[in-house]
């Protein structure tokens, strides 16, 4: 079984820089100058922390002088507080006939407005059987009235688009903030 890393942090560490001169940045986060490779690890060793190769692509590479597991430490605290943040909005799919009545219409409002308000996106569509074919603007009036009756929730992104024997909508939810 493999296991692949999405993302990697890697850095070049110490004596894993072999440039010949690198822009120093001290741990306070002061310019310290360009100096040679050998002399900026040699400053970090004093202070007991490690070299570490920030912008490798800059002329000369830019390195910093900081504690490294503390620095991969926060890295890893900010990206699962991001994870932990962040929401998957769902496409919800409600499906009605042409020939819906209106008690049938009132439930799948209820339920799409449901959707909504839990924050995710709604598709409405309407399916033509046979002859229902014919009359795709029974289908299309439907479908605006069902936007028509979310619309203190909702906003409707696109208009009625035929796709073969569906015609659908998608609707988001209006920002509550």
């Amino acid at each position: 079984m493999e296991v692949f890393l999405i993302a990697k942090l890697d850095h070049q560490l110490n004596e894993e820089i072999r440039d010949k001169e690198v822009r120093l940045i001290g741990a306070d986060g002061a310019q310290m100058g360009i100096m040679s490779a050998a002399q900026a690890n040699a400053m970090a060793e004093e202070l007991g922390l490690d070299l570490v190769k920030i912008s490798p692509n800059a002329v000369p590479p830019v390195c910093k002088i900081m504690d490294y597991s503390k620095f991969c430490f926060d890295q890893k605290k900010r990206e699962k507080e991001a994870k932990k943040n962040q929401r998957v909005v769902e496409i919800k799919e409600i499906r009605m006939s042409p020939s819906i009545d209106t008690n049938d219409f009132n439930t799948k409002v209820k339920a799409a407005q449901k959707f909504l308000a839990d924050g995710n996106r709604v598709k409405v569509s309407v399916r033509f059987r046979g002859r229902e074919m014919a009359h795709t603007n029974l289908g299309e009036k439907l479908l605006m009235d069902f936007a028509a009756a979310c619309t203190d929730v909702a906003a409707m992104e696109k208009n009625p688009k035929l796709e073969g024997r569906f015609m659908s909508i998608f609707l988001t939810p209006k920002n509550s903030k």
